[in-house]
Protein backbone atom coordinates (compact mmCIF):
# COMPACT_ATOMS: atom_id res chain seq x y z
CA UNK A 1 0.00 0.00 0.00
CA UNK A 2 1.51 3.65 -0.71
CA UNK A 3 2.00 5.07 2.15
CA UNK A 4 1.60 9.42 2.05
CA UNK A 5 3.87 11.78 4.32
CA UNK A 6 2.74 14.03 6.77
CA UNK A 7 3.94 17.28 6.58
CA UNK A 8 8.54 16.96 6.79
CA UNK A 9 7.87 13.18 5.84
CA UNK A 10 8.75 11.79 9.60
CA UNK A 11 5.48 10.03 9.77
CA UNK A 12 4.41 7.97 6.75
CA UNK A 13 0.64 6.83 6.58
CA UNK A 14 -1.71 4.93 5.04
CA UNK A 15 -4.40 6.68 3.30
CA UNK A 16 -7.16 6.51 5.68
CA UNK A 17 -7.67 7.73 9.05
CA UNK A 18 -9.87 5.65 11.55
CA UNK A 19 -11.81 8.58 13.68
CA UNK A 20 -11.32 7.53 17.10
CA UNK A 21 -14.20 10.18 18.15
CA UNK A 22 -16.78 6.67 18.15
CA UNK A 23 -14.81 4.52 21.25
CA UNK A 24 -16.35 4.86 24.11
CA UNK A 25 -19.79 6.79 22.68
CA UNK A 26 -21.30 4.46 19.74
CA UNK A 27 -19.12 1.37 20.47
CA UNK A 28 -17.85 -0.35 23.33
CA UNK A 29 -14.08 -1.77 24.43
CA UNK A 30 -14.83 -4.74 22.61
CA UNK A 31 -16.08 -3.47 19.25
CA UNK A 32 -13.66 -0.97 19.93
CA UNK A 33 -10.72 -3.68 19.98
CA UNK A 34 -12.47 -5.63 16.38
CA UNK A 35 -12.33 -2.50 14.64
CA UNK A 36 -9.11 -1.83 15.42
CA UNK A 37 -7.74 -5.53 14.47
CA UNK A 38 -9.68 -5.36 11.31
CA UNK A 39 -8.31 -1.96 10.19
CA UNK A 40 -4.72 -2.44 11.02
CA UNK A 41 -4.86 -6.07 9.51
CA UNK A 42 -6.04 -4.79 5.88
CA UNK A 43 -2.83 -2.36 6.39
CA UNK A 44 -3.48 0.43 8.02
CA UNK A 45 -1.76 1.99 10.44
CA UNK A 46 -2.75 5.85 11.77
CA UNK A 47 -5.82 6.19 14.35
CA UNK A 48 -7.12 9.47 15.13
CA UNK A 49 -8.22 10.33 18.50
CA UNK A 50 -8.25 13.63 21.02
CA UNK A 51 -8.36 13.95 24.96
CA UNK A 52 -11.64 15.41 25.04
CA UNK A 53 -13.19 12.06 23.26
CA UNK A 54 -16.30 11.49 24.73
CA UNK A 55 -16.75 13.62 26.95
CA UNK A 56 -20.38 14.46 25.52
CA UNK A 57 -21.23 11.19 26.65
CA UNK A 58 -23.77 11.13 29.65
CA UNK A 59 -21.59 10.20 32.43
CA UNK A 60 -18.01 10.55 30.68
CA UNK A 61 -15.26 12.27 31.62
CA UNK A 62 -12.81 12.77 28.72
CA UNK A 63 -10.28 10.52 27.59
CA UNK A 64 -12.60 7.19 27.28
CA UNK A 65 -11.29 7.08 23.46
CA UNK A 66 -7.67 7.32 24.38
CA UNK A 67 -8.32 4.79 27.08
CA UNK A 68 -9.40 2.66 24.73
CA UNK A 69 -6.76 2.82 22.37
CA UNK A 70 -4.04 2.87 24.86
CA UNK A 71 -5.87 -0.74 26.46
CA UNK A 72 -6.21 -2.33 22.61
CA UNK A 73 -1.94 -1.24 21.82
CA UNK A 74 -1.00 -2.80 25.37
CA UNK A 75 -3.38 -6.07 24.59
CA UNK A 76 -2.19 -6.30 21.35
CA UNK A 77 1.74 -4.78 21.33
CA UNK A 78 1.49 -3.09 18.35
CA UNK A 79 2.73 0.57 19.47
CA UNK A 80 5.40 0.34 16.23
CA UNK A 81 2.99 -0.75 13.87
CA UNK A 82 0.43 2.12 14.17
CA UNK A 83 0.32 6.01 14.32
CA UNK A 84 -1.23 7.56 17.09
CA UNK A 85 -2.65 10.74 16.55
CA UNK A 86 -4.56 12.71 19.42
CA UNK A 87 -5.42 16.29 20.53
CA UNK A 88 -5.15 19.27 22.79
CA UNK A 89 -6.91 22.21 23.86
CA UNK A 90 -10.72 21.51 24.30
CA UNK A 91 -12.15 21.75 28.01
CA UNK A 92 -11.53 18.96 30.26
CA UNK A 93 -13.15 20.52 32.62
CA UNK A 94 -12.95 24.09 34.89
CA UNK A 95 -9.35 25.50 33.78
CA UNK A 96 -8.55 22.59 31.36
CA UNK A 97 -7.85 24.13 28.43
CA UNK A 98 -6.57 25.82 26.21
CA UNK A 99 -3.08 26.11 24.22
CA UNK A 100 -0.73 27.44 26.93
CA UNK A 101 2.83 25.89 27.18
CA UNK A 102 2.24 24.80 30.81
CA UNK A 103 -1.31 23.63 29.92
CA UNK A 104 -0.06 21.33 26.80
CA UNK A 105 3.01 20.18 29.06
CA UNK A 106 0.31 19.40 31.63
CA UNK A 107 -2.40 17.39 29.32
CA UNK A 108 0.66 15.96 27.32
CA UNK A 109 0.97 13.19 30.30
CA UNK A 110 -2.81 12.67 30.62
CA UNK A 111 -2.82 11.67 27.74
CA UNK A 112 0.39 8.98 27.38
CA UNK A 113 -0.85 7.90 30.39
CA UNK A 114 -4.28 6.92 29.30
CA UNK A 115 -2.86 5.84 25.42
CA UNK A 116 -0.17 4.13 27.30
CA UNK A 117 2.51 5.12 25.63
CA UNK A 118 6.06 7.02 25.81
CA UNK A 119 5.00 8.98 22.71
CA UNK A 120 2.79 10.30 20.52
CA UNK A 121 3.14 10.66 16.81
CA UNK A 122 1.16 13.53 15.87
CA UNK A 123 -0.05 15.81 18.60
CA UNK A 124 -2.63 18.76 17.80
CA UNK A 125 -4.09 21.66 19.00
CA UNK A 126 -7.43 20.79 18.78
CA UNK A 127 -9.00 24.45 18.33
CA UNK A 128 -7.16 27.71 18.46
CA UNK A 129 -6.88 29.49 21.16
CA UNK A 130 -6.51 33.35 20.26
CA UNK A 131 -5.15 34.45 24.32
CA UNK A 132 -2.14 32.69 23.53
CA UNK A 133 0.50 33.31 21.36
CA UNK A 134 1.75 30.78 18.48
CA UNK A 135 5.46 31.22 19.51
CA UNK A 136 4.49 29.97 22.90
CA UNK A 137 1.99 26.55 21.76
CA UNK A 138 4.83 25.87 19.42
CA UNK A 139 7.88 26.12 21.77
CA UNK A 140 5.59 23.96 24.03
CA UNK A 141 5.71 21.77 21.28
CA UNK A 142 8.96 21.93 20.86
CA UNK A 143 9.91 21.02 24.26
CA UNK A 144 7.89 17.64 23.67
CA UNK A 145 10.01 16.38 20.89
CA UNK A 146 13.43 17.52 22.19
CA UNK A 147 11.84 15.26 25.32
CA UNK A 148 10.90 12.29 22.73
CA UNK A 149 7.22 12.44 24.26
CA UNK A 150 6.03 13.87 20.46
CA UNK A 151 7.01 13.38 17.36
CA UNK A 152 5.06 16.26 15.08
CA UNK A 153 2.94 18.78 15.70
CA UNK A 154 -0.36 20.13 13.82
CA UNK A 155 -3.44 22.18 13.92
CA UNK A 156 -7.08 21.99 13.88
CA UNK A 157 -10.22 24.23 14.07
CA UNK A 158 -8.21 27.27 13.21
CA UNK A 159 -8.37 30.86 10.94
CA UNK A 160 -6.57 30.87 8.25
CA UNK A 161 -5.07 34.57 9.22
CA UNK A 162 -3.88 32.56 12.84
CA UNK A 163 -2.61 29.45 10.87
CA UNK A 164 -0.41 32.07 8.84
CA UNK A 165 0.71 33.62 11.73
CA UNK A 166 2.05 30.44 13.34
CA UNK A 167 3.61 28.80 10.06
CA UNK A 168 5.54 32.26 10.47
CA UNK A 169 6.22 31.71 13.57
CA UNK A 170 7.08 27.87 12.99
CA UNK A 171 10.29 29.25 11.72
CA UNK A 172 11.55 30.60 14.71
CA UNK A 173 15.08 29.33 16.97
CA UNK A 174 12.99 27.16 19.78
CA UNK A 175 9.94 26.47 18.24
CA UNK A 176 8.53 23.35 15.88
CA UNK A 177 6.03 23.94 12.83
CA UNK A 178 2.86 22.84 12.39
CA UNK A 179 2.96 20.12 10.20
CA UNK A 180 -0.73 18.49 9.58
CA UNK A 181 -4.08 20.66 9.00
CA UNK A 182 -7.27 18.73 10.42
CA UNK A 183 -10.33 20.99 8.32
CA UNK A 184 -13.54 20.47 7.90
CA UNK A 185 -13.47 18.91 4.28
CA UNK A 186 -15.81 16.76 2.33
CA UNK A 187 -17.51 16.87 -1.05
CA UNK A 188 -20.56 18.92 0.48
CA UNK A 189 -18.49 21.16 2.93
CA UNK A 190 -16.39 22.81 0.77
CA UNK A 191 -16.28 26.47 0.23
CA UNK A 192 -14.05 26.63 3.65
CA UNK A 193 -11.47 24.68 2.68
CA UNK A 194 -11.13 25.40 -0.84
CA UNK A 195 -11.61 28.97 -0.30
CA UNK A 196 -9.20 29.69 2.55
CA UNK A 197 -7.29 26.82 2.78
CA UNK A 198 -6.33 24.71 0.43
CA UNK A 199 -3.54 27.35 -1.14
CA UNK A 200 -1.71 27.68 2.25
CA UNK A 201 -1.48 24.44 2.87
CA UNK A 202 0.23 23.42 -1.00
CA UNK A 203 2.67 26.29 -0.35
CA UNK A 204 3.35 25.38 3.13
CA UNK A 205 3.80 21.83 2.25
CA UNK A 206 1.13 20.75 5.51
CA UNK A 207 -0.53 17.51 5.31
CA UNK A 208 -4.16 17.53 5.11
CA UNK A 209 -6.47 14.98 6.86
CA UNK A 210 -10.02 16.53 6.48
CA UNK A 211 -12.74 15.29 9.06
CA UNK A 212 -16.50 14.07 8.64
CA UNK A 213 -15.21 12.93 5.30
CA UNK A 214 -18.85 11.77 4.77
CA UNK A 215 -20.58 14.49 6.22
CA UNK A 216 -21.62 12.85 9.48
CA UNK A 217 -23.00 10.40 7.66
CA UNK A 218 -25.30 11.90 4.60
CA UNK A 219 -22.37 10.83 1.98
CA UNK A 220 -23.08 7.27 2.54
CA UNK A 221 -26.57 7.92 0.81
CA UNK A 222 -28.39 6.19 3.83
CA UNK A 223 -30.41 9.23 4.61
CA UNK A 224 -32.81 9.57 1.56
CA UNK A 225 -36.28 11.11 3.03
CA UNK A 226 -36.91 12.60 5.98
CA UNK A 227 -38.12 9.92 8.31
CA UNK A 228 -34.72 8.65 7.95
CA UNK A 229 -32.56 11.32 9.70
CA UNK A 230 -35.11 10.40 13.29
CA UNK A 231 -33.29 6.87 12.95
CA UNK A 232 -29.78 8.51 13.87
CA UNK A 233 -28.84 10.46 17.43
CA UNK A 234 -27.17 13.12 14.80
CA UNK A 235 -29.86 12.59 11.92
CA UNK A 236 -31.86 16.31 13.53
CA UNK A 237 -28.44 18.12 12.42
CA UNK A 238 -27.30 16.42 9.62
CA UNK A 239 -31.13 16.93 8.32
CA UNK A 240 -31.17 20.89 8.63
CA UNK A 241 -27.29 21.54 7.49
CA UNK A 242 -27.76 18.68 4.31
CA UNK A 243 -30.96 18.17 3.23
CA UNK A 244 -31.51 20.70 0.93
CA UNK A 245 -30.97 20.93 -2.88
CA UNK A 246 -27.42 21.51 -3.01
CA UNK A 247 -27.15 18.39 -0.67
CA UNK A 248 -30.09 16.00 -2.94
CA UNK A 249 -27.38 17.08 -6.48
CA UNK A 250 -24.48 15.41 -4.57
CA UNK A 251 -26.36 12.45 -3.68
CA UNK A 252 -28.05 11.90 -7.07
CA UNK A 253 -24.20 12.50 -8.86
CA UNK A 254 -23.04 9.97 -6.16
CA UNK A 255 -25.51 7.66 -7.02
CA UNK A 256 -24.60 7.91 -11.03
CA UNK A 257 -20.80 7.81 -10.24
CA UNK A 258 -21.26 4.87 -7.72
CA UNK A 259 -23.26 2.44 -10.88
CA UNK A 260 -21.05 3.32 -13.31
CA UNK A 261 -17.60 2.31 -11.20
CA UNK A 262 -19.46 -0.58 -9.32
CA UNK A 263 -19.11 1.39 -5.98
CA UNK A 264 -20.82 2.31 -3.02
CA UNK A 265 -21.59 6.03 -2.44
CA UNK A 266 -19.49 6.33 0.51
CA UNK A 267 -16.19 5.01 -1.23
CA UNK A 268 -16.89 7.95 -4.00
CA UNK A 269 -16.66 10.21 -1.21
CA UNK A 270 -13.87 8.59 -0.26
CA UNK A 271 -12.05 8.69 -3.55
CA UNK A 272 -13.19 12.23 -4.17
CA UNK A 273 -11.23 13.48 -1.39
CA UNK A 274 -8.34 11.11 -2.31
CA UNK A 275 -8.21 13.09 -5.61
CA UNK A 276 -7.75 16.33 -3.96
CA UNK A 277 -3.75 17.56 -4.63
CA UNK A 278 -3.37 18.62 -1.01
CA UNK A 279 -5.42 15.69 0.72
CA UNK A 280 -2.88 13.08 2.30
CA UNK A 281 -5.45 10.67 4.16
CA UNK A 282 -9.48 11.42 4.85
CA UNK A 283 -10.86 10.89 8.53
CA UNK A 284 -13.45 8.75 8.57
CA UNK A 285 -15.14 6.54 11.74
CA UNK A 286 -16.93 3.08 11.41
CA UNK A 287 -19.00 1.13 14.09
CA UNK A 288 -19.04 -1.91 12.40
CA UNK A 289 -16.52 -4.04 10.89
CA UNK A 290 -19.01 -3.97 8.09
CA UNK A 291 -18.65 -0.25 7.51
CA UNK A 292 -15.48 -0.50 7.81
CA UNK A 293 -14.34 -2.80 5.17
CA UNK A 294 -16.74 -0.30 2.51
CA UNK A 295 -14.54 2.66 3.70
CA UNK A 296 -11.07 1.28 2.97
CA UNK A 297 -12.22 0.23 -0.36
CA UNK A 298 -13.08 3.20 -1.40
CA UNK A 299 -9.12 3.87 -0.84
CA UNK A 300 -8.44 1.83 -4.16
CA UNK A 301 -11.07 3.32 -6.45
CA UNK A 302 -9.56 5.67 -9.05
CA UNK A 303 -12.35 8.43 -10.02
CA UNK A 304 -11.81 8.57 -14.09
CA UNK A 305 -12.38 12.20 -15.66
CA UNK A 306 -16.48 11.94 -16.22
CA UNK A 307 -17.16 10.89 -12.98
CA UNK A 308 -14.64 13.80 -11.23
CA UNK A 309 -15.84 16.03 -13.15
CA UNK A 310 -19.51 15.40 -12.72
CA UNK A 311 -19.03 15.33 -8.47
CA UNK A 312 -16.97 18.91 -9.06
CA UNK A 313 -20.23 20.50 -10.63
CA UNK A 314 -22.83 18.81 -7.84
CA UNK A 315 -20.34 19.84 -5.62
CA UNK A 316 -19.50 23.31 -6.42
CA UNK A 317 -20.56 25.70 -3.66
CA UNK A 318 -23.54 27.58 -4.47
Amino acid sequence: MEKRSVGNGKLQIAPLVFGGNVFGWTVDERTSFELLDAFVEAGFDCIDTADVYSRWVPGNHGGESETIIGNWIHARKNRRKVVIATKVGSEMGPGRKGLSKAYILSAVEDSLRRLQTDYIDLYQSHYDDPAISPDETLAAYAQLVKEGKIRVAGASNITPERLQEALVAGRKPGVVPYQSLQPLYNLYDRGGYERDFEAICRKWGLAVLPYYSLASGFLTGKYRKSEDFVKSGRGGSVQEKYFNDRGKRILAALDEVSRRLHATPAQVAIAWLLSRPTVTAPIASATTKAQLAELLKGTELRLDGESFAQLQEAGKVD
